[in-house]
């Protein structure tokens, strides 16, 4: 069975309880107080007994049902014990003449909404049994008066309307609510699911393009090893080839890490946060030498310590490049953490996020803009949440873009 229809059920089970205590403390009341109110001899002794047995069986359920085996087989056995129970209470205060027979429709009902249509139809026959055998064999109760009897009759059918139709409006209303929030959780795992097979497909079209990159930055890498060698050339030229001969091997070792593990976690150590951190910035001021950007630890004390993982390093690096093309010159990363969350924020002192932008918070891709938020937040944020983290999105002096990451999971 699917985890959802077993969550469904375990749902109904736990109001079905609840619906269950209601209906034992009304009927205990009515049975206590009937001899005095009414003036009618009910047999108190078999009726609270038959109660009493009812409640038992309902605390058993609730303290020793099992949720991870739960079957609709279990929830129609409740039912029908609810069904035979109240008639064997109908047999005794009177039978097809006592206005509460109407409460058999209600286990109907919850069967009706809750079980495949066996089970539904099922209960349905066991009810109309009952209700037929109530009509031929019953104690009948004791009231002299003709027209006191009726009244009473008529009272009690319009109790019975007034209490199905509060339980009935309470359940379905209830679970109602409870399947719209599955259905809303649903969609949020199917477009969860989505996302995440567009970031694979992603992910193997850059492992073909990282392995169709590998022969070009190769002859790049030749051409400015012999341009290096050359004694024509001037000096002034040498700084800017050995800067362009770095940026060929960084190059060569992102396309080289991507063509031999694929969508595969490199083995690495655990590394203290603000370590980890460091290095991640050392790589990134190569590949934006013009770019001035600082650590600030917020949270005193020793710094976690985690395993770094691929994807988020290029998640914060996605945050770093879009700062970076808006104001390269005030970048700032600040690193905190507490008891649950690693959290590391990246601001610029730029004019901040668009509305739509901060709307979305990378939920989609958005088309590439001159203020760097297109499918890199996107990527950013698919990456945080596939490790149980959040990224947040704010406008606070420029802007702010926050990573939240439970500790204890890779980072």
């Amino acid at each position: 069975m699917q985890n959802h229809e077993i969550q469904r059920l375990t749902t109904i089970r736990r109001r079905l309880a609840l619906l269950r205590w209601w209906l034992i403390g009304a009927l205990t009341l009515a049975v206590l107080a009937g001899p005095t109110l009414l003036d009618i001899a009910l047999p108190l002794s078999p009726l609270l007994s038959l109660l009493a047995l009812l409640a038992v069986f309902n605390l058993v359920i609730q303290v020793w049902g099992g949720e991870e085996d739960f079957r609709p087989l279990d929830l129609a056995g409740q039912l029908a014990v609810d069904l035979v129970a109240m008639g064997v209470m109908l047999y005794l205060t009177g039978g097809a003449t006592n206005p509460l027979i109407s409460l058999l429709l209600l286990p109907v009902a919850v069967a009706a909404f809750a079980l495949p249509a066996r089970w539904a139809v099922g209960l349905a026959t066991l009810a109309i049994g009952i209700y037929s055998l109530l009509m031929l064999y019953s104690l009948p109760l004791p009231v002299a008066d003709v027209a006191r009897a009726t009244r009473l009759h008529l009272s009690g059918m319009w109790l019975t309307f007034v209490v199905s139709v509060l339980l009935l409006v309470w359940f379905v209303t209830r679970m109602t609510q409870a399947l719209r929030e599955r259905d809303l959780e649903l969609a949020a795992a199917r477009e969860e699911a989505l996302r995440d097979a567009q970031v694979v497909a992603l992910g193997q079209l850059a492992a073909g393009a990282a392995h169709e990159l590998g022969t070009p930055l190769a002859t790049m890498n030749v051409l400015a090893g012999e341009l290096a060698a050359d004694p024509r050339l001037p000096e002034e030229a040498r700084a800017d080839l050995d800067l362009l001969r770095r940026q060929i091997g960084i190059c060569k070792e992102i396309v080289g890490g991507l063509t031999q593990k694929a969508g595969i976690e490199r083995a690495q150590q655990l590394m203290a946060a603000d370590v980890w951190l460091e290095n991640l910035l050392a790589r990134w001021r190569t590949l934006w030498p013009s770019a001035v950007c600082t650590l600030k630890i917020e949270t005193p004390g020793t710094p976690p310590r985690l395993m770094p993982e691929a994807a988020i390093e290029q998640a914060i690096t996605n945050l770093l490049n879009n700062a970076a093309k808006i104001a390269p010159q005030q970048i700032r990363v600040l690193l905190g953490w507490n008891d649950q969350r690693l959290i590391i924020a990246v601001q610029d002192r730029g004019p901040g996020f668009p509305s739509e932008v901060l709307r979305r918070c990378g939920a989609e891709p958005l088309a590439p803009v001159a203020e760097g938020s297109g499918i890199g937040l996107w990527l950013t944020r698919a990456a945080v949440e596939r490790r149980g983290g959040r990224l947040r999105l704010e406008n606070r002096e420029g802007g702010q873009a926050t990573i939240e990451l439970p500790l204890g999971e890779t980072a």
